[in-house]
């Protein structure tokens, strides 16, 4: 059974997060049946992650398997024409070998997470971004986010509905820039916990305001411990930006 690997980018404030919703509101659902109105098959696809309602992606990834031969092409371009007028469009794709998976296959993930640092609410970026109108220290941001690089335990920054079995993950990267009046967050690792992301924007927010210190910051991830944890950033800044694989040709 042929299967393909598709990118997909989505404005993620109408939906209900990615997976499939007995309401029929999760990007999923969007993308399944778009897949039927073209193939007549109705098929579950597998996604590299699980965004959050209100969270949004220009580089999610998912696969799909169909019972006969397509061009890649023109699975995309079916695939858009049938998702109009929703804010989902598929920007790549590619046939895979079956061993393929999104989900498992996977060697990194990234996130991108915007911060409006500036007293007037946004406008045109209304959703797109988390508004903080109190002033944010970025670089004492970035120091404390250098704190907790590498493998740990990072239960205090997990969501209490959080289904993975551990919660020790392997964090590659979290850095913070500053260009004017946004705040850019990037993080990046093999999988994240549930609201990992989140909670650690929140409690950056408050080395940022100067509530805690980069000691501070640490000592939360040391604690192991939910209750440690800043407030939890909303969903409208973040961003699942790209998914890495190994090289299918090697």
């Amino acid at each position: 059974m042929p299967r393909y690997k598709l990118t997909v980018e989505y404005y993620g404030t109408p939906f209900h997060g990615w997976q499939s919703q007995l309401d029929g509101k999760g990007v999923q659902d969007a993308i399944e049946d778009a897949i039927e109105k073209f193939s007549g098959e109705r098929v579950k696809v597998q996604a590299a992650g699980r965004t959050d309602s209100g969270v949004h992606a220009t580089g999610q990834v998912f696969h799909l398997d169909l019972s006969k031969q397509w061009d890649s092409f023109r699975i995309a371009e079916a695939m858009n024409f049938h998702l109009k007028p929703l804010p989902i469009a598929i920007t790549g794709h590619a046939p895979v070998p079956d061993h393929f998976e999104a989900r498992f296959s996977a060697l990194s993930r990234h996130y991108e997470f915007l911060i409006l640092n500036r007293k007037a609410r946004p406008t045109f970026m209304r959703n797109r971004v988390w508004h903080v109108p109190h002033a944010l220290d970025a670089d004492k941001m970035h120091e404390a986010a250098q704190l907790i690089l590498g493998q740990h335990d990072f239960t205090t920054f997990r969501a209490s509905m959080c289904q993975a079995n551990s919660p020790i993950r392997t964090l590659d990267r979290l850095d913070v820039e500053r260009r004017g009046e946004m705040i850019h967050v990037f993080a990046s690792a093999r999988s994240f916990l549930h609201n990992q992301v989140r909670s650690m924007v929140g409690s950056l927010v408050e080395v940022g305001r100067e509530r805690w210190t980069p000691q501070d910051f640490r000592a939360a991830l040391d604690a192991a411990d939910r209750k440690a944890c800043g407030p939890v950033s909303p969903p409208d800044g973040l961003y699942l930006i790209g998914v890495d694989y190994p090289d299918l040709d090697a």
